[in-house]
């Protein structure tokens, strides 16, 4: 077995473990409202992290009970003066910060094979590093990274940026009935066919406004694989509603919706879920990398985005996303 296939089949065993273990989803725990919290993102280039690296912070946050968004590396935090705590005694080796995903470019000479000639070639090899948030750095550097006790301090939900990106989408939404369904063009899997339009309920048949947001961008992911190629014959409808289920809560927490209000969908599927990363330790990162894409394709719709500090190098940022 190659360390990447070491690497994917013991990420896999700790998310099934977490899920069998009865564990809500990590990609699903209520976000605050604060600027400190949400989807995980590195505390000097600003970027969210994407693929796999989602789920194993969401984990990581939810084992210690982390509530900032924010990650860095050990090296990261002493440069700004903050220092990581000391693990404690109850925590096992290795285990106090969060292994994360990083694919490294390398390039290699190769022999053409119709002119033997030598040429250029690059491949991406999995490594691991490891991050830790700010809630388990000491130092006043650190303390703008933290969500604030003060209850004041904490906003409340405000969905306009949400409705922003569902109106700048130009997706065909329609308002009514008793089910979220997206309706996808003719021949695509699995099983309504004809149109290229949302079907939702009224807001006022949901008990939360968030849950409405939740399946809204559910559904808007699903209308978004469609044109980034996503292959549900292929892939299978499982695996199309992970997809949709992660891609909507990185959305979410990026606009600090608050979640975990509705998680029907999710135990609808989580048995079929469930099996799937047993047989196979690359499907989760499949799934996670599609959501990924999907995430930034509708977050594409909104003017607003993170600004990378002039004093961050590209080298930097491409060492710590």
């Amino acid at each position: 077995m190659s360390n990447a296939d070491s690497i994917r089949r013991e990420i896999t065993e700790k998310i099934v473990a977490a899920l069998e273990g009865g564990q809500t989803p990590m990609w699903r725990q209520p976000w605050l409202t604060s600027k400190n919290a949400g989807r995980a993102a590195n505390f000097i280039s600003r970027r969210p992290y994407s693929g796999i690296n989602v789920l194993l912070l969401g984990l990581h946050s939810m084992q210690f009970d982390h509530r900032s968004r924010w990650f860095g590396t050990f090296e990261q935090w002493k440069q700004i003066g903050g220092m990581v705590k000391k693990r404690p005694v109850n925590v096992e080796s290795g285990q106090w910060g969060c292994r994360i995903i990083f694919y490294s470019p390398v390039k290699r000479k190769v022999a053409d094979k119709e002119t033997n000639e030598q040429r250029d070639d690059q491949f991406f090899l999995m490594r691991t590093y490891t991050v830790f948030n700010a809630d388990q750095v000491d130092g006043e550097a650190a303390d703008k990274f933290r969500v604030a006790d003060d209850p004041d301090a904490v906003e409340e939900p405000q969905f306009e940026s949400a409705d922003e990106l569902i109106a700048a989408s130009g997706a065909d939404i329609r308002i009514g009935g008793d089910r979220a369904v997206y309706h996808r063009p003719v021949g695509s899997f699995p099983y309504h066919i004809g149109g290229d339009y949302i079907e939702i309920p009224h807001r006022r048949r949901f008990a939360l406004s968030g849950a409405w947001y939740e399946t809204a961008l559910h559904e808007l992911a699903h209308w978004s694989e469609v044109r980034l190629g996503w292959d549900h014959d292929k892939q299978g409808y499982a695996a199309g509603e992970l997809v949709a289920e992660l891609a909507a809560c990185m959305i979410a927490s990026e606009l600090r919706i608050p979640q975990g209000e509705c998680l029907e969908n999710h135990a609808a599927y989580l048995g079929s879920w469930l099996r799937a990363m047993k047989a196979d330790p690359r499907f989760i990162f499949k799934a996670s990398s599609q959501a990924s894409k999907v995430c930034d394709y509708l977050l594409s719709f909104r003017h607003a985005e993170a600004v990378i500090p002039a004093d961050v190098s590209v080298e930097q940022v491409v060492a710590i996303n």
